[in-house]
């Protein structure tokens, strides 16, 4: 998730950022003026300057202490193909890494032309949205896949790149139904979509229970 500069929302997908860094003013992820206990420190950078948070995450995103193991973030600003991030962002979907699909789907939006951004930031939104349903956010997860849902409808007689934009909006509003509260979570690779249509078929049904086979990714 890459954050804007003073900012605790996500840059492209408007997520908001869930970790105690915040935003190098003095406050917490939650907006909690440090203490004595959590003391302000200077906001993270990457190799060339740039604000990114360095602390570790889990297979979900979540942030993990300093120090601590955990799942590499995707690398930003990877040029590829549309095809290439469908398929990537799917492989990472499969894999139950939907915070990281979320990555890949950004850079594609960075890279899409005018037309088409709308399109790719609401594929990071449906992303994001899975990943808080996994996490238990029910109501988070429903805010971000209603806003994905809205982004991608547009797209829905043009079919960019095979993009089953029908069947992502049907997933999407499944698996909003079965966030019924606080606490409910999803198995986030049970639950992944399908960002293409298989074989002329969609498949995208939520395994909310994480059984069910799921038809294979077009390559």
């Amino acid at each position: 998730m890459r954050e804007r500069p003073g900012s605790d929302v996500c840059e492209h997908c408007g997520a908001a950022v869930d970790d105690e860094a915040g935003n190098g003013t003095g406050t917490s992820g939650t907006g909690t003026p440090a203490g004595p206990e959590r003391p302000a420190r200077r906001r993270d950078r990457d190799e060339v300057g740039r604000a990114r948070n360095a602390r570790p995450r889990d297979g979900l995103g979540r942030p993990l202490p300093y120090g601590a193991p955990g799942v590499a973030r995707q690398p930003e600003g990877v040029s590829r193909t549309p095809a290439q991030s469908l398929a990537e962002a799917q492989r990472l979907l499969d894999a139950g890494m939907p915070f990281h699909a979320h990555e890949v789907l950004e850079d594609a939006w960075k890279a899409a032309p005018e037309a088409e951004r709308e399109l790719w930031r609401g594929l990071a939104q449906l992303a994001v949205g899975l990943t808080h349903a996994a996490r238990g956010n029910a109501v988070g997860g429903r805010s971000l896949l209603d806003r994905g849902t809205a982004a991608i409808a547009p797209y829905a007689d043009a079919v960019p790149y095979g993009i089953d934009i029908a069947g992502l909006i049907a997933w999407a509003r499944e698996l909003t139904g079965h966030l019924a509260g606080p606490g409910t979570t999803v198995p986030a690779a049970g639950s992944a979509p399908r960002l293409r249509a298989a074989g002329g078929r969609s498949g995208n049904h939520p395994a909310v229970d994480g059984a069910g086979d799921r038809p294979a990714a077009d390559g």
